[in-house]
């Protein structure tokens, strides 16, 4: 949705100023997705990437399937957490990831954060990604 629509983005000024992220989202729709946790696996069920790039641009692309699925769309994404088990790599590739983010979602940005974490459930993932979407 634009900035109209179902989910609005807000970036106080007196706030530093956003780097891949929107401060706070507003959202007025008729209908919630809860995007369960989604890491590089492919529809065999084994990781389809031995990157770290390359893992978050499937787990995003896993993310954004179901979503897809669920009649959404990239800017009805309202929240969105990281969990990685290598935040220092998280920071290395951070523009790398930044250019995959916007080649698939766009410059609309949700509410995010990036958590570190022991491991995933998926012990050779490095990277997942849940999220919330609302839908008018």
């Amino acid at each position: 949705m634009t900035q109209d629509g179902a989910v609005r983005r807000i970036n106080p000024p007196e706030l530093s100023p956003p780097k891949g992220f929107s401060h706070a989202v507003t959202a007025t729709g008729s209908r919630l997705v809860f995007l369960a946790g989604q890491t590089a696996l492919d529809a065999e069920g084994r990781i389809a990437a031995h990157t770290f790039p390359g893992q978050f641009e499937a787990a995003l692309s896993n993310l954004l399937a179901a979503l897809a699925a669920s009649g959404g769309e990239p800017a009805d994404l309202a929240r969105v957490t990281v969990y990685t088990t290598d935040v220092p790599a998280y920071r290395r590739h951070a523009a790398e990831l930044g250019r995959i983010w916007g080649r698939l979602v766009g410059r609309d940005y949700p509410a995010m954060a990036v958590v570190g974490v022991v491991r995933l459930w998926d012990e050779s993932a490095w990277i997942e990604l849940d999220g919330v979407a609302v839908l008018e």
